[in-house]
């Protein structure tokens, strides 16, 4: 169980001990062909050689990098964990003045990057003065003795997505990615004979912990796609290789979009492809009752919808195994506890909406540089996560953030998700965003921007008037905005402030 260049860390940290059980598998598969656990525990082992350059400990230095997708990505991820470094995976295709943000907010000491990257950050590296790192000439660098590390060892920072303000970053150790990933192979039976399909951004957990990090905890295979195209996902569908896959909701939609446009003796094949696999996720944004219910008529699967964030890894999921509620996150993954709680932090009861407070192994260990932030957010050892929910038929269902999504109308407490969700059902609206506007009567108004389907029309008062058929009269909109399309963040998630902005 010795890798084959001769020499191995004595580090203790778990995913090195689970991928040395499964040396001889294949681990990663991307486009320059299939690798090997083994192969992954060399070239970490070469780059955590070249990160020291004689240096015994990175001790915790921050390194920035931006790798395409594939086999070298988790080399490298796994490179600066073995030589003691905190890993800061940069956002594919993100602007210069953002990557400064990250490289100045953490004090990256160094920049590794493969050679599409080169072009972008050795100058910022240059600039800063600070060590740039080409990933080819690290993994041909001669593997070395590499340091002792504890769980403790603080591992990576993720930035927050920065739906609402500026991106912090969230701290994680060891520990509490082992926690987050053991919760999520428990609850979801991974074994080392799956196989998961990866085309989601790698700088958040979806992508990092849920599929790379579990399926190489599991000894299981990844197949990496350096970008997410949609004929290339059916493809691998229609392969029969996938036993998971998971996704976001803009992506299922973009899916359903592909299938819709296929021939009908290409639809019945991706179907069938399709209903082989065991488990379809979807995550990281509100999936809505439609994408659902026509995702199930296409492929048969009722996706596995759970609740998490970047502070805490997952922490709801419906269950593999019985039945799951549209638009429910379920109940609470093994290790993790939760409770909803109200204005004044008490615990609420069932069918009362709260926020959701969550604590575990799996909580991270604080903001990188914002000590009152990371005091802030917590009550006694609960994590506050400001997201809304109640408690129904045993179930979670998430109302928003509290902050965002929980408006303030005529003195009525109204979740835009649920306006969303409504006014989705209206036969002009592709997809929608509500927000609350201040107003000096009624303290928020309800507004909505609407992505109109095509060839259709719509005004506020035709839609006020089908809206309350299933809404409040406080709660139908009384502000519309026609718009081509709603801002995303890269994980399709809407960003409210900038909807808010529109109006």
């Amino acid at each position: 169980m010795i890798p084959s260049d001769g020499l191995r860390s004595a580090s203790p940290l778990p995913f090195l001990a689970h991928a040395m059980r499964h040396e001889e598998r294949t681990a990663v598969i991307g486009d320059q062909g299939a690798f090997s656990y083994r192969e992954l525990l060399d070239a970490s082992s070469h780059v955590a050689a070249g990160l020291l350059d004689g240096r015994p400990d990175l001790e915790e230095e921050r390194i920035g990098f931006l790798i395409t997708p594939g086999f070298a990505w988790v080399a490298a991820l796994w490179g600066i964990w073995r030589a003691g470094g905190i890993a800061v995976p940069f956002p594919a295709g993100s602007p210069r003045p953002e990557l400064e943000y990250l490289v100045e907010d953490t004090r990256a000491s160094a920049l590794l990057f493969d050679a599409l990257a080169a072009p972008l950050l050795e100058p910022l590296a240059a600039e800063r003065g600070i060590r740039a790192c080409l990933y080819d000439e690290l993994a041909r660098r001669p593997a070395a003795n590499l340091p002792q590390l504890g769980v403790e060892h603080r591992a990576m920072i993720l930035y927050t997505s920065g739906t609402t303000n500026r991106p912090k970053g969230v701290v994680t150790t060891h520990a509490n990615i082992a926690a987050q990933i053991t919760s999520l192979v428990a609850a979801w039976e991974w074994t080392p004979s799956d196989r998961i399909l990866l085309c989601l951004p790698l700088h958040h957990v979806h992508g990092i912990i849920n599929v790379v990090g579990c399926a190489l905890w599991s000894g299981a295979s990844c197949r990496m796609l350096p970008r997410f195209d949609a004929d290339a996902v059916w493809e691998h569908i229609a392969g029969g290789e996938l036993t998971l896959f998971m996704a976001v909701p803009t992506i299922y939609v973009k899916l359903i979009a592909a299938w819709e446009a296929a021939s009908p003796g290409r639809r019945a094949e991706l179907s069938r492809a399709s209903a082989g696999l065991r488990l379809m996720v979807s995550g990281s944004a509100a999936l809505p009752v439609s994408t659902l219910e026509r995702w199930r008529e296409i492929s048969g699967h009722t996706l596995l919808e759970r609740y998490g964030m970047t502070e805490i890894g997952m922490a709801l999921s419906n269950p593999l195994h019985g039945r799951r509620l549209p638009g429910s996150v379920g109940t609470p993954l093994p290790g993790v506890d939760v409770q909803l709680t109200g204005e004044d932090g008490k615990p609420v009861a069932p069918g009362t909406s709260g926020e959701i407070e969550v604590r575990g192994p799996g909580v991270f260990a604080g903001y990188w540089g914002r000590p009152e932030a990371t005091q802030e957010a917590f009550r006694g050892d609960w994590f506050r996560t400001g997201d809304t929910a109640v408690l129904e038929e045993g179930s979670y269902r998430i109302l928003g953030r509290t902050k965002i999504d929980i408006l303030k109308t005529g003195g009525h407490k109204v979740s835009a998700l649920e306006i969303e969700e409504a006014l989705r059902r209206h036969p002009a609206v592709a997809e929608c965003a509500v927000v609350g506007l201040p107003d000096a009567e009624w303290g928020e108004r309800v507004a909505a921007a609407i992505v109109l389907k095509e060839g259709h029309a719509l005004d506020l008062a035709s839609l006020r008037s089908w809206a309350r058929e299933s809404l409040a009269a406080y709660k139908a909109p009384s502000r519309i905005l026609l718009v081509k399309a709603l801002p995303r963040n890269a994980m399709g998630k809407v960003i409210k402030p900038a909807v808010a902005a529109l109006f």
